[in-house]
């Protein structure tokens, strides 16, 4: 008997797999059947149409296992994953992070106890709203990686219109900062080299926290509190609350990655009011300059939606045109999709063709900013964290290649001496 976590989305559902791993094991889930545990992604249609195409083929694949779903997609849509004969429980996104979750869907596959066979019978989802604490997840690392995820805050309280992930994070909380170093220390203790800290808005870390700190002050604490903390870096942030004190620690701490993944969306300041984003274009081209003047060679990664509604081809441009403008390298483009219950999927629409067309001229460019960086990297050396299977990942967060076998989990400093075009080639020992 065994459990399997599968995992769709972002950072934070792959550190949040491993705290359901863990839990659903101490509860006794799996000791009884071969359990699956779908922790879903609702940031697009896509996303989770996918889910539900997974949950279809892992029933057909393994007939006897009993499919648990749980995630964004489950808080925000459990009628719809209940309603699926292959699924047995619907767990929603703050019972997910609980031992007595799992206890409670172990009873049930056991017998002890019987919620009946109803639809809402089979759902253990609270309103997420009303949840206002996130607790530190001390966890001893993540399965088959080199680097550890650390979840930092919880939650969103902005409302951009395009977005249904606060439906199914919540409101905005934070890890107080001693649990923070404590459970980072711990993982570096394990020998973790490199940790990422994450979260589903983590600029507006603090903000429920005695005193308020910022984001910029946890970074601070860390690389002060734990010494043997090699490399730190950050997941997506919102560039308009990056505070002045964690513009300063990219300046002078080179422990903290020289890497930056922004979430812009949009180049056309109109688009971005219609976002409701609260940066603007003018915003994110100085944050750049700004932090290229004051840590040279940073790199920027991007978010970005093709085909919002009433995205007109000169406000597209306006997007392609700010990957240049910002000099961005790594783009994560999504081909725009209503979600419903958002404001965004009553506005006019952009036309599907369109709207796959734009993501696809999007990735193009991306590809060629990536590509100019990858040339720009060769004859550099460069510090590799080594991932399985000859790959790493450079400070620049850039995958490199290594044509030969290395030890995953180490930090290799040796010359780049080529690329694939997505991927640089390390030279040979």
């Amino acid at each position: 008997m065994s459990i399997e976590v599968v995992t769709f989305g972002c950072r934070l559902n792959t550190y949040e797999s491993e705290v359901i791993r863990r839990n659903a094991a101490a509860a006794g889930l799996g000791d009884l059947a071969d359990v699956v545990i779908v922790n879903t992604c609702a940031v697009t249609g896509e996303a989770e149409r996918q889910a539900r195409q997974a949950i279809r083929r892992l029933k057909h694949e393994r007939p006897q296992a009993r499919i648990v779903v749980t995630g964004c997609a489950a808080q925000t849509s459990p009628d719809r994953f209940a309603a699926m004969q292959e699924v047995d429980r619907v767990v929603g996104n703050d019972a997910k992070m609980r031992v007595d979750a799992w206890a409670q869907a172990q009873d049930i596959f056991a017998g002890i106890r019987d919620f009946g066979a109803g639809l809402h019978e089979k759902i253990a989802v609270n309103d997420i709203m009303s949840v206002r604490k996130t607790a530190a997840h001390l966890i001893e690392g993540i399965e088959g990686r080199a680097r550890a995820y650390v979840q930092v805050q919880n939650g969103c309280d902005h409302r951009c219109t395009f977005c249904i992930i606060p439906f199914g994070r919540g409101n905005s909380r934070s890890v107080p900062m001693g649990d923070v170093v404590e459970e980072v220390r711990r993982l570096v203790s394990g020998g973790y080299r490199e940790v990422v800290l994450t979260g589903v808005d983590l600029t507006s870390y603090g903000a429920d926290l005695p005193g308020t700190p910022k984001l910029g002050t946890l970074v601070r604490q860390l690389l002060k509190h734990v010494g043997g903390l090699e490399r730190l870096r950050l997941s997506s942030l919102d560039c308009v609350e990056i505070d002045s004190g964690l513009m300063d620690a990219f300046a002078d701490e080179e422990r903290l990655m020289p890497h930056l993944h922004l979430s812009l969306q949009a180049g056309d300041d109109l688009i971005l009011k219609r976002l409701k984003r609260r940066h603007s274009r003018a915003d994110a081209i100085a944050l750049t300059r700004e932090l290229r003047r004051r840590r040279p060679g940073i790199v920027f990664g991007a978010d970005f939606i093709a085909g919002f509604p009433t995205e007109s081809e000169d406000m597209f441009r306006r997007s392609l045109d700010l990957i240049d403008e910002c000099g961005l390298t790594y783009l994560h483009v999504f081909p725009y999709s209503p979600r419903p219950g958002t404001p965004a999927a009553r506005m006019p629409q952009v036309a599907r063709q369109i709207v796959k067309d734009r993501a696809r001229r999007l990735r193009h460019h991306g590809e060629a900013a990536l590509r100019r960086h990858l040339d720009a990297e060769i004859g550099s050396v460069r510090r590799v964290l080594t991932e399985s299977h000859g790959n790493g990942r450079s400070e620049h967060f850039t995958p490199v290649r290594f044509d030969r076998a290395v030890e995953p989990g180490i930090i290799v400093e040796t010359r780049m001496i080529g690329h694939d075009g997505t991927r640089l080639i390390a030279a040979a020992s």
